[in-house]
């Protein structure tokens, strides 16, 4: 926090915050005490998750339901710190709660995605009393959403949005518009980054139903359809001091923060590749046709499709093990941060991040490479693995993570801290 915010903190409190609409039944929200709890429940709702993936991507129809199942569930608790009542899992664990979540259906693996974001920002740089608020509130079953990225800026991490002292009163008032507004839609408190008078970025958590935002269901990618990554748009939003956090701060000295948002990004993708990977195993089982000059009577039986398989499930399995790598590296990083630990972490989450990002484009096309012309058939919906999978990572440039990778071994040079590597 700036000593601009810092002096006006005590002015208006977090409790001053509007109650949610009365309308809005109170969640029974389980309690998850450790990481096999947090895999266990997130291997059931993938199985009721994937039911109707296809169906939902199709006809763009929000999981809402879903989503409120998910909740409920407590996964959206489990990195909560236990000192504060959750399960403080490991970050192999969250990511691998992400990647199986993604595999039943790579919208709602991405939904979260910033809600863990941001517990992990209260958890480095919220005050005490805003982690009691709002780990209390999280462990209730309150979602966080998303409203950090805006079009039109000279860089993706350009910020137009203003947070300025409230000439009338207390606190605080934000106005400025956002895209890519991943989870907001569906969120009860909407991060939201911006800049103080001073020039530097904060983080301003905003409840969704405060006077003056609103949330746009605008998002158009032909992938990751139900993430409701529309715009959100704050027209003289009233927030109190003490719902301002540091957010350059996070970035300006060592945490975990960077390799702990990227780690989520390569379980996203790895969910993808798992699903992709399995349906086609599924449909050359099934549905495909050995080709002609193969000799063979099954399309499972063929040589080279063999191979190819073969090829794809070193790929996925290469992946998976530089994941659950990264997930150490970023563990061990958050007990010890400094240069050279957090250093470390973001380069071994930006390996995984280079085969997860390969492997689940390539799943996605190798499928109907392999399945054959059925199962482009719309009745599939199958390509809507390669469509998540392009449209997903497009959020960092792989090309990037190659160059931060060679310049550390190659020149000792460490990754920026930016949160994008």
């Amino acid at each position: 926090m700036t000593q601009t915010a810092a002096a006006h903190a005590s002015l208006t409190t977090l409790d001053s915050f509007p109650p949610p609409p009365s309308s809005t039944p109170p969640r029974l929200v389980a309690r998850i005490r450790d990481d096999a709890e947090a895999i266990a429940a997130a291997r059931k709702l993938a199985e009721d998750f994937s039911r109707e993936a296809a169906l939902r991507d199709r006809e763009r129809k929000l999981p809402w339901d879903e989503l409120e199942r998910y909740v409920r569930s407590g996964l959206w608790g489990i990195t909560v710190p236990k000192e504060y009542g959750g399960a403080g899992v490991s970050y192999g664990t969250l990511a691998e709660v992400i990647a199986t979540i993604s595999a039943a259906d790579g919208s709602i693996g991405q939904i979260p995605q910033n809600h863990f974001y941001a517990v992990e920002l209260i958890r480095v740089n919220g005050s005490e009393s805003q982690k009691r608020f709002f780990f209390e509130r999280v462990l209730q079953g309150d979602r966080f959403g998303n409203a950090l990225a805006e079009l039109g800026t000279k860089t993706s991490h350009d910020r137009k949005t203003r947070l300025s002292r409230n000439a009338h009163g207390p606190g605080y008032r934000i106005d400025g518009r956002k895209f890519y507004a991943t989870g907001a839609l569906y969120a009860d408190w909407v991060p939201t980054s911006v800049i103080d008078d001073d020039g530097v970025q904060q983080l301003v958590i905003v409840p969704r139903h405060a006077p003056g935002l609103t949330i746009i269901d605008d998002w158009s990618g032909f992938g990751q359809r139900t993430t409701g990554s529309g715009s959100a748009v704050f027209e003289n939003v009233h927030v109190p001091a003490d719902a301002v956090i540091g957010f350059a701060t996070a970035f300006s000295r060592p945490t975990q923060i960077g390799p702990m948002a990227q780690i989520q990004h390569a379980a996203i993708d790895l969910g993808i590749a798992r699903a992709a990977y399995a349906d086609l195993l599924t449909f050359v089982r099934t549905r495909s046709r050995a080709w002609v000059d193969s000799g063979v009577e099954r399309a499972v039986d063929d040589p080279l499709t063999i191979r190819e398989v073969g090829d794809l499930t070193i790929q996925l399995h290469a992946a998976e093990a530089l994941l659950r790598r990264a997930g150490r590296k970023v563990d061990a990083t958050a007990a010890a941060p400094d240069e050279d630990s957090v250093a470390a972490a973001s380069i071994a989450v930006a390996e995984a991040r280079v085969l997860t990002t390969e492997v689940s484009l390539a799943a996605g096309s190798k499928l109907f490479e392999l399945a054959g012309s059925q199962s482009t058939l719309a009745e599939h919906n199958l390509d809507r693995h390669w469509r998540n999978a392009r449209t997903h990572t497009l959020h960092d440039p792989v090309r990037w993570k190659y160059h931060a990778i060679g310049n550390y071994v190659l020149n000792g040079k460490k990754p920026p801290r930016h949160g994008a590597i």
